[in-house]
């Protein structure tokens, strides 16, 4: 039996579903509100771009919520990309042997 994984959700869609579309924010309004350029909340929106810890901040002052909810969301996907590689990063790493 084959288990086919999900692909990962970035942080971006996260925050134009749960957050934008759902309140009636647009991206550019964000970024105005935010004091950031409306192309950062665009790229990190279309899955471009990571969300920063400076973004992170902002992002939870405005909705109040906490900078590690967001930083969380980051990282997490980060990491299940990653983990897409693990075949190809086994290749590559040779694990330390015990003593």
């Amino acid at each position: 039996m084959t288990t086919k994984l999900l692909k990962p959700i970035h942080p971006g869609e996260i925050l134009t579903e749960e957050f934008l579309e759902p309140l009636g924010i647009t991206k550019n309004q964000l970024a105005l509100d935010l004091g950031v350029p409306a192309s950062r909340i665009d790229q990190i929106a279309k899955g471009k771009r990571s969300i920063t810890a400076d973004t992170a901040v902002r992002l939870s002052i405005y909705f109040k919520n906490s900078p590690e909810f967001w930083l969380n969301l980051q990282s997490g996907y980060d990491l299940r990309v990653e983990k897409t590689r693990l075949p190809e990063i086994r290749r590559q790493v040779r694990p330390r042997q015990a003593a």
